[in-house]
């Protein structure tokens, strides 16, 4: 029984008859023989397919071009007909012709050396019967297999069709034959790499988040909404998908959020849009230097003196200049009035667009007060809540270890992915630990702008160094051109993401606001997520379903 390539050929609808002839091939023909089915090539700009090519060692090679159904020739016209009727079709024979020509071409450029083999075109039709002492110009009756040669003696009919129709001097060596079949073949030996694997979940998580651009399209009617939704849930997605839907429509739009690092990501979209942009996209705190409120410091100057003097200044800003829109993401990040501030900005305080994106439980500024707007929705139209419940970003595995945070309706959706890792170390070392995990995940063969590696307190060294040296914009804007791994705090990072993050659990300045900062330093991570310090204090900080998820952790034992 004769060997296929591939093994097992895929027919689809309409291929019948090339499956029942391979199935007659592979069945007669010696064990040495190689039957190849659906060969493609592709010889200059010319495209060809084979239905059938037969590789006889010592013997010569085949290309058969099958047609089912009813096959004639009237004044010199071939025809194919079925239970429907009959309509021309290229002479089989031609086609063969053309394809056989065109693989000998492509082999010897290939190869590197003529084909002296012999090598016949033939055609196949299994459901017609052609009398024995047909023959036509160009085409002789010995290169048509019909019904009955199918079913006689189908091997010596080849054989001597090849022997004494082929072009070619010479049988096909054996080795020579090898040489062919490794192209015919194609065998693409690749390996999996852990960057590659990753770049294929995101790639799913991502068409997942595509999705949640119909939320938009349910609400378009509502001027004031607030999404409610956890960590992973595409919140930044819609935000971005919000203003630009704005901006198209002609209508002046700022797009907000508090951290710096999330300001610039979103920056970054923004300048990638064709259309109009928003007037403003970035940090409440940079649109109200820009509007022209003086330089302050101290956190009640920012929480209640700048907001208080932006609504000043807007009572004599000119119509043309005030907002139709508002967006603002991470909403829950902001204070209270800094919502007043911007509400007149608007040109209609009471009625405007305002479109709110906010995870209450990633509330680590404590900035919300449970409605968290303070008066500023008193008077007009008040916000209309509408709820994200599906995670898209995040892989299950991670998905569940900060599952406990996120509320009851929230829902994994992505693929499951690697298990979350965990190295138990003291508080003290937690740093140096994290340090040598990240190294270890370059070993193992994760890019190093796939990695982020995150402290719950303290700077690591390198993002330390950016702050006392003032180089934290251009350290961010390294970030966001992914150049490599990066040093960061977990509240910095709220918004973002990357491939692998490494959360360094290095204490907490206020054990109450512990667990809020564990909610988002664990959903940062993609695919790989790595905790790093002492389990008894993350459980303290998580609370007992905390401890629970853990015991879903792969313990990571780093290499010595």
């Amino acid at each position: 029984m004769a060997f296929s390539i591939p093994a097992e050929p895929e027919f689809g609808p309409g291929q019948e008859a090339e499956q029942a002839v391979w199935r007659q091939l592979c069945t007669e023909l010696p064990d040495d023989v190689a039957v190849a089915h659906s060969a493609q090539v592709r010889n200059g700009t010319a495209e060809h397919e084979i239905d059938l090519l037969v590789l006889w060692p010592n013997v010569g090679l085949a290309a058969i071009e099958v047609k089912g159904g009813r096959i004639s020739v009237e004044n010199g016209q071939w025809i194919q007909s079925d239970r429907k009727g009959g309509h021309p079709i290229q002479s089989p024979i031609a086609q063969s012709q053309g394809s056989a020509h065109a693989l000998s071409s492509w082999l010897e450029s290939q190869l590197g050396s003529k084909i002296s083999s012999r090598f016949a075109y033939m055609a196949c039709f299994p459901y017609t019967r052609v009398q024995s002492n047909w023959s036509m110009a160009g085409t002789p009756r010995s290169l048509v297999i019909d019904q009955h040669d199918l079913a006689d003696d189908l091997a010596a009919y080849l054989r001597t069709a090849i022997e004494q129709e082929g072009g070619g001097a010479s049988g096909l060596a054996p080795s020579f034959m090898e040489r062919i079949l490794v192209h015919l073949r194609g065998d693409l030996a690749t390996e999996r790499t852990v960057a590659g694997d990753a770049s294929e979940i995101e790639d799913q998580q991502n068409s997942l988040t595509d999705r949640q651009a119909t939320l938009l399209a349910a609400t378009r009617s509502l001027p004031r909404v607030r999404f409610l939704g956890g960590a992973g849930s595409g919140k930044t997605y819609l935000a971005l998908r919000k203003a630009e839907q704005l901006c198209r429509e002609g209508k002046r739009v700022g797009l907000f959020c508090y951290n710096k690092g999330l300001g610039l990501y979103l920056r970054n979209e923004v300048d990638r849009w064709r259309g109009n942009k928003p007037v403003f996209t970035g940090e409440f705190h940079e649109y109200a230097l820009k509007a022209g409120v003086p330089s302050g410091e101290g956190q009640d100057y920012y929480d209640a003196d700048m907001p208080r003097l932006l609504r000043e200044i807007s009572a004599n800003i000119s119509e043309t200049d005030k907002l139709d829109a508002v967006i603002v993401d991470e909403a829950q990040d902001f204070a209270p009035l800094w919502w007043e501030a911007l509400l007149s900005r608007m040109r209609d305080p009471l009625g405007g667009e305002v479109y709110a994106f906010m995870d209450d439980r990633q509330d680590v500024y404590r900035r919300w007060d449970g409605e968290g707007f303070g008066g500023a929705f008193h008077e007009g139209i008040p916000l209309v809540p509408i709820h994200v419940d599906e995670n898209l970003r995040n892989t299950r595995k991670i998905a569940e270890i900060f599952k406990p945070f996120a509320g009851e309706y929230f829902k994994p959706r992505a693929s499951t992915g690697l298990p979350v890792r965990i190295a138990p170390t003291t508080t003290d070392n937690a740093l140096d630990v994290a340090s040598d995990c990240l190294d270890a995940l370059i070993d193992e063969g994760w890019a190093n702008n796939q990695i982020a590696l995150l402290t719950t307190n303290r700077r690591h060294p390198i993002h330390q160094e950016h702050f006392e040296n003032e180089t934290i914009p251009e350290y961010w804007q390294e970030f966001h051109r992914n150049e490599a791994e990066f040093y960061g705090n977990v509240l910095g990072f709220k918004g973002l993401e990357r491939s692998v993050v490494i959360l360094c659990v290095d204490g907490f300045r206020d054990l109450e606001r512990a667990a809020e900062r564990l909610y988002v330093g664990l959903s940062r991570a993609r695919c790989l997520l790595v905790i790093v310090g002492d389990p008894k204090l993350i459980i303290e900080a998580g609370g007992r379903e905390m401890e629970l998820a853990l015991r879903r952790a792969e313990t990571w034992q780093l290499p010595v």
